[in-house]
């Protein structure tokens, strides 16, 4: 696949940021580099922060990894440990549009080690919003290391909510940022005329993300172990092919994000430790990333295996699909079994390496959120597409793998 990139420009200045349009949007004294992206007529501009800020400074950058790249795979080649889809469906990415906005920078992330959501005073504060296509990458390299691409967003010089005060690289700082719905307001840190039509879907719509790609079932590729099934069940009925564009509406605050960068965390349920340290003689690099594999787990547990028969099987009969969340909201049973659009059971299915995830028929288990397809939308998953949705709204991290508090800004379930 070719993958999109965006030249690095070097030509520097630096400027105190205004709220007019074009800047980075962090706080005084932020060097920024080239000139400014057009908006199109769709989105304002935007001009890209210098990568080195100088001492004692931050640099924010987004990323959607090496998957929201070259997408996920599915060949002889794949083991237990890579991240695909366990009933071997390969996928690619054409656009994976996300707006973001208000990265904030806070004192004492360890202010409560029982709850995440709690954190000091606000300190610093950078407004966008920006609008990016994660599958473009960008000239930096991502926090998950080789092979991955990221592109600098905005940066902090100073405590701009603190009277411009310097940071202390002796403290952690809380980070954390929001994913809100599209406007055209954003700034365009690299769309494309093409990406300008579908974000003006998205502002239409009140998508906040819009993942479009296409699915192609590989598990009878040369070289990969044969599929197993839980039950008696024709495949072939389910299109081979399916396009897809998922447009999510599920606005979020990600709080207090814990950091890979500053190793095993103490507290009970948390796997780093909260926040980041600045260097005092140097740029500090925050990686806000976006896991696009979320959408697509067979339930709320982080990392759980990613399907894609269950969306494919709404299909049945229908040539070159392209499936939609809105046809998800179809699926009122998933919670009990899965059941293709001609109303059969849809079994467990693995292939290669990956062993089944139950006995019988396939289903989603939400765990301790409530389902209910009469309630409404703050009370209850009532189909399909709100499971997908409620776990899609925690695609955001911070330098690849860490897990932030989420504050989800839409109506859903507690």
């Amino acid at each position: 696949m070719k993958l999109g990139s965006i030249s690095i420009l070097t030509t520097c200045t630096v400027v105190v940021l205004t709220a007019c349009g074009g800047s980075s949007g962090g706080s005084g004294g932020v060097k920024l580099c080239g000139t400014p992206t057009s908006g199109g007529g769709v989105l304002q501009p935007f001009t890209s922060p210098c990568t080195d800020q100088g001492s004692n400074s931050m640099l924010v950058t987004a990323s959607g990894e090496v998957l929201a790249l070259g997408g996920y795979p599915f060949s002889s080649a794949t083991t237990v440990d890579d991240v695909a889809f366990v009933d071997g469906w390969s996928m690619e990415f054409s656009k994976v549009l996300v707006t973001f906005d208000h990265v904030k920078i806070s004192e004492n992330p360890d202010l409560s080690p029982t709850d995440e959501s709690q954190t000091g005073r606000l300190v610093a504060q950078a407004d966008g919003p920006w609008a990016v296509d994660l599958h473009k990458g960008g000239p930096l390299l991502g926090a998950g290391g080789s092979g991955e691409q990221a592109v600098a967003i905005t940066a902090f010089t100073k405590q701009n909510k603190n009277g411009n005060a310097a940071f202390d690289p002796t403290q952690r700082y809380a980070f954390g940022f929001d994913i809100i719905a599209a406007t055209a307001s954003a700034q365009n840190v690299n769309l494309d005329a093409s990406d300008l039509a579908d974000y003006q879907e998205m502002i239409s719509k009140g998508y906040t993300a819009l993942f479009v790609g296409t699915a192609t079932w590989n598990g009878d590729a040369s070289g990969v172990t044969p599929c197993t099934q839980s039950d008696a069940y024709d495949f072939t009925r389910i299109p081979r092919v399916v396009n897809f564009r998922f447009g999510f509406v599920s606005p979020a605050t990600n709080i207090n994000c814990q950091n890979p960068q500053n190793g095993a965390s103490t507290f009970a349920g948390e796997e780093f430790i909260r926040g980041v340290a600045l260097k005092a003689n140097q740029t500090t690099t925050a990686q806000a990333t976006f896991h696009t594999d979320h959408a697509f787990w067979e339930n709320f547990v982080h990392d759980s295996p990613a399907h894609f028969d269950q969306i494919a099987a709404q299909y049945v009969g229908v040539t070159s699909p392209t499936a939609t969340l809105d046809d998800l909201a179809n699926v009122t049973n998933f919670n009990t079994g899965f059941t293709d659009s001609g109303g059969l059971a849809l079994p467990w299915r693995a292939c290669g390496p990956f062993p089944l995830g139950g006995t019988g028929q396939m289903r989603f288990d939400p765990g301790t959120v409530p389902v209910n397809p009469s309630a409404t939308a703050d009370q209850a998953l009532r189909n399909y597409r709100d499971a997908v949705t409620y776990s899609e709204s925690t695609m955001g991290h911070l330098n690849a793998d860490g897990l932030c508090f989420v504050h989800r800004n839409y109506p859903s379930p507690p």
